[in-house]
């Protein structure tokens, strides 16, 4: 079967991206599964070759519509936007710049059917705010250039997928978004999304919001108000659906086999069970947009930025489970 191209941004260039997509390349992995195109610096990619030993040649392209793919080569595009070799560890306005730029490049080269899907290495938030950008982080752009209105961001391995309701919201304000339309819709999404994946009858299981889901009124009414009623509105569709289950204990339970997915309440509600649990293998996934874009379940990490120390398990991880979106895709059609 032919491989799909994907487009892998690199990051923020004084982070670990650079360094985790040289691993991952160099690790022959990546072009196992796809065709890839790197939208970022050649310059830096080499600078990169320090992290790790062999690897393909790579070569700065203009135009990825003229690229002869049997060249055994990995291709790397700038989109005219060259940052500065890297000061591991620095925000640097300029570097979160270059990472918004290549980022909207894989999106047009997605939307333009020039690649089957996006890889994304990771950014800085406040580098992004600091470079004039008014997104959150990645998703958000992409949603915005994609005109995606209802969107999700998710975390999935081979055995956790996690589906959160919202995502970077402040604690207060993820509780004020915890109603029974946007559950509802995140409940579809996911059964969605595992259909997709081939699973005939996805077992959702919701989380609730509170201690012991609330225990019937005593810790609070939104697992009452607002929770039940968008699993009973899902059953009703014909969803296999439950909940709102003790939060504390639901995470476990798909672990260990009982459910196909969990909706979360909130971010962290689902991000630390499934960091906690497999990190290295998580993979971040934005479902609702009309492109496939997957990414690494972790930041920039500059602490360790230059090290050589960051892992590009997750990376790799990202790019198996896109190539595998885009064949789901490909078959639905």
């Amino acid at each position: 079967m032919k491989k799909p191209i994907l487009a892998i941004t690199m990051g923020d260039a004084n982070g670990v991206g650079p360094e985790i997509l040289w691993k991952a390349l160099a690790s022959g992995n990546i072009e196992r599964w796809c065709s890839p195109v790197v939208l970022g610096s050649a310059e830096i990619l080499r600078w990169a070759r320090q992290f790790a030993e062999g690897g393909p040649e790579i070569v700065e392209i203009d135009d990825l519509r003229v690229w002869r793919w049997d060249s055994g080569r990995i291709p790397v595009l700038d989109g005219g936007f060259s940052a500065p070799l890297p000061r591991p560890g620095l925000l640097d306005p300029e570097a979160s710049l270059c990472a918004a730029e290549w980022i909207k490049t894989a999106v047009r080269l997605c939307q333009d059917a020039v690649v089957a899907g996006m890889v994304t290495c990771p950014i800085t938030k406040e580098g992004l705010r600091q470079a004039g950008y008014p997104y959150s982080g990645h998703t958000p752009l992409i949603a915005e250039m994609t005109g995606a209105k209802d969107y999700r961001m998710c975390l999935f391995t081979d055995r956790l997928r996690i589906v959160h309701i919202t995502a970077h919201l402040s604690l207060r304000d993820a509780l004020d978004a915890v109603k029974t339309p946007r559950i509802l819709r995140s409940i579809r999404v996911a059964d969605e999304a595992l259909h997709h994946m081939g699973i005939a009858q996805p077992r959702i299981a919701v989380a609730g919001l509170n201690p012991h889901a609330g225990e019937v009124g005593a810790f609070g009414r939104e697992e009452i108000d607002e929770i039940e009623p968008a699993v009973k509105a899902a059953c009703a569709e014909g969803l296999d659906c439950s909940g709102p289950h003790p939060p504390d204990t639901v995470f476990r339970r798909m672990n260990e086999g009982e459910f196909d997915v969990v909706v979360a309440m909130y971010h962290d509600q689902g991000h630390i069970p499934l960091k906690l649990i497999a990190m290295d293998e998580g993979v971040n996934v934005t479902l609702g947009i009309p492109i496939v874009r997957t990414s690494v379940d972790h930041g920039t990490a500059f602490d360790i930025a230059g090290s050589g120390v960051a892992r590009e398990q997750s990376l790799c991880a990202a790019v198996r489970f896109a190539a595998q979106l885009t064949g789901y895709r490909e078959a639905a059609r």
